[in-house]
């Protein structure tokens, strides 16, 4: 396990050098991993792990994803089952259903923790709030954790374009003596390029404040609220969308990506770089009591009993789907629909 110094911190961090798939495939080679779920995380982690040489099964209720998890090569009877029949059989299970999916679900993967398995999560929601959720796995399974940092979809497309998504990893329960083995074995097998220490609280925490923030609701947030001010002072919408979203992904984002924010600000006119630094402190100081509240909420549980709340909903689906419907069909991004018909590459 290698030490890393990040701005000062050192961590510790796992790479594929120090833990290679070979090494992933001799830890695991005596095991029978069930992803249980085929919606967000499932399809990736479940086919790279087949890629890699991993004695991979799915869990699947009856549905869309089922159907789609037979498209995908899984075969019924096979490789494919029902959720108790792939816990019954596994030694690993994935417990990789949403969040309030796995509380409805719980009764029937807790039945199959028989000593000795390991219950795998990818994310700390389940059992840092459990006593909202109610999941409290035996004391004598190991229970770990492997989080991609990423959707799904960029979890198979890094891995299938010879790269791979970092993911931070914990062990929450150690009863086997093997649980760090299989975790770092796991977290490589399903694509990780590096894997760094965390815990269960810890990465909820922090995911369900960048989910809410920079990386979906902020984001969000601040591209409408600029776009509507160009909007009303009589800019088109072409404009607006351009100096809103298009160029920010298009040409900035893989600036900061590849080496920094320092390097998007030195590729960009000496305009633009005297007003980002001018306005960079006003933006942070107008948003960061924003960032406190939603992490105190966060903090409290609140803001997890609201997810399992409207979660769990019967009509959760319909209601998700006019949200999304209505964030689809806003001028923002049917604009952003016209403009990504004009990028070279999709003519």
């Amino acid at each position: 396990m290698a030490k890393m110094n990040f701005g000062g911190v050192v961590e510790n961090v796992v790479t594929r050098e120090e833990f290679s798939v070979e090494k992933a495939r001799e830890v695991l080679k005596n095991e029978v991993v069930a992803v249980i779920g085929y919606g967000v995380q499932g399809p990736g982690q479940s086919l790279n792990l087949k890629d890699n040489g991993i004695n991979v099964i799915v869990g699947q209720r009856p549905g869309k994803t089922f159907d789609k998890a037979v498209a995908d090569g899984w075969v019924p009877g096979k490789t494919l089952f029902s959720i108790e029949e792939a816990c019954e059989k596994a030694t690993v299970i994935e417990y990789l259903l949403s969040d309030a999916a796995q509380i409805a679900q719980w009764p029937v993967v807790k039945k199959h923790l028989t000593p000795g398995k390991a219950l795998y999560f990818s994310h700390g929601f389940g059992i840092t709030f459990n006593d909202r959720t109610g999941i409290i796995p035996p004391k004598d399974v190991d229970v770990i954790m492997v989080a991609p940092k990423g959707s799904g979809t960029s979890v198979r497309r890094l891995f299938l374009q010879g790269r791979g998504i970092n993911s931070s990893y914990a062990v929450y329960q150690d009863a086997t003596g093997r649980a760090l083995d299989r975790t770092l074995a796991l977290g490589i097998a399903i694509g990780s390029g590096y894997l760094f220490e965390t815990d269960f609280k810890r990465e909820v925490y922090s995911d369900l404040t960048g989910e809410r923030g920079t990386l979906m609701g902020a984001i969000q947030g601040i591209l409408s609220a600029q776009y509507e001010v160009l909007r009303s002072h009589g800019h088109s919408p072409s404009e607006a969308f351009n100096e809103t979203v298009e160029e920010l992904t298009q040409s900035l984002m893989p600036l900061f990506a590849e080496k920094g924010m320092d390097w998007m600000y030195a590729n960009t006119s000496t305009t633009a770089q005297r007003g980002a630094l001018d306005w960079m402190g006003p933006f942070h100081d107008a948003t960061k009591p924003v960032f406190e509240k939603l992490y105190n909420e966060v903090a409290s549980g609140r803001e997890a009993q609201r997810s399992i709340d409207a979660n769990s909903k019967p009509d959760y689906r319909e209601g998700l789907e006019k949200e999304l419907k209505a964030l689809r069909e806003s001028e923002l991004w049917r604009t952003g629909a016209a403009v990504r018909e004009l990028r070279p590459e999709n003519k």
